[in-house]
């Protein structure tokens, strides 16, 4: 089964690229099938992690940033995949 781990969070303003920044430098201690990094308006960041595990397996996340950096505690949110759609021509 794959797992998606998501994790969101808004910088304080103006520090979105220190946001994106930090949490390119966060490790993890397993190694995901897939990670990617995205950035939105409002100085958000978006980290999602892709797993061959259960639903509810213990994985590593990305932790909360120093609070002088986020407006916010980080959102996090789990899925689990329910199949691969191939888009018509």
């Amino acid at each position: 089964m794959t797992v998606a781990l998501m994790w969101e969070a808004r910088a304080n303003p103006g520090q979105g690229e220190e946001l994106l920044a930090w949490a390119r430098r966060q490790k993890l201690s397993a190694r995901p099938l897939r990670r990617e990094t995205f950035r939105a308006p409002e100085d958000r960041v978006l980290v999602i992690t892709w797993w061959d595990a259960d639903l509810h397996t213990e994985l590593p996340e990305l932790p909360e940033p120093d609070g002088g950096l986020v407006t916010r505690a980080v959102h996090r949110w789990r899925f689990e995949s329910a199949g691969l759609e191939v888009a018509e021509a």
